[in-house]
């Protein structure tokens, strides 16, 4: 199962107990692993048999073949570095959108009340990539899966969940604010419509991982 990237939460059945071994792709990777841009992945979960046909049910038999989690990664990873190898040297991050990332921690630093700030920064990155606007946005879906904007958005997020792991007690207000939130009520829609759950809550939940929560 491939799970594209997101900008909201979603919610998983686990009344039945499993077991899964994954990795997180990196920016541009899609194309070249599963042979699809980000962005046909984005907001949904995907079936590997679509994406991979037989090679699909060859790989789930490997690692239904041992019971070690360490060896299950290590036979995913093997599968993933040989499809790497044999793609195309064409299918790597496109230099644009990699020096648009490489700019957008400043971004997420950028307060999220600071709309027309954000929206200055991004024009400025258009400029910069050498493309019309529309051409810069669609480069950067397909290696991100997100806008520009969504990306942003999600990792000033992203910076406050990191924060609150490192110290629970924290006042949401003081880890809003250092991670570029100036406007509590943004910050209070953004944490409701991203995690599905007010801070309160999920500092209730007091979850053992950042992006599994229990409800």
């Amino acid at each position: 199962m491939v799970g594209g990237t997101r900008s909201a939460f979603f919610v998983r059945d686990v009344s039945v107990e499993t077991r899964s071994v994954g990795i997180m792709l990196q920016p541009g990777a899609a194309k070249a692993l599963l042979g699809v841009p980000e962005d046909a992945l984005a907001d949904r979960h995907t079936s590997l048999d679509a994406l991979w046909g037989a090679d699909a049910g060859f790989a789930l038999e490997q690692l239904h073949g041992t019971d070690s989690p360490a060896r299950q990664l290590a036979i995913v990873e093997a599968l993933l570095s040989a499809r790497l190898a044999a793609a195309s040297a064409l299918h790597g991050l496109h230099p644009a959108v990699a020096r648009a990332l490489a700019g957008m921690a400043h971004m997420a630093h950028a307060s999220a009340h600071e709309d027309d700030a954000q929206a200055g920064t991004i024009r400025e990155l258009v400029r910069q990539s050498g493309y019309s606007h529309r051409r810069f946005i669609a480069l950067f879906r397909g290696m991100t899966g997100l806008a520009p904007k969504q990306y942003t958005r999600m990792l000033r997020f992203d910076r406050v969940l990191g924060q609150f792991a490192l110290n629970p007690a924290q006042p949401w207000a003081e880890l809003a604010l250092e991670s570029g939130y100036s406007d509590q009520a943004h910050f209070h829609r953004d944490f409701l419509a991203i995690a599905g759950m007010s801070p309160q809550a999920y500092r209730r939940a007091a979850p053992a991982s950042s992006r599994h929560v229990p409800v």
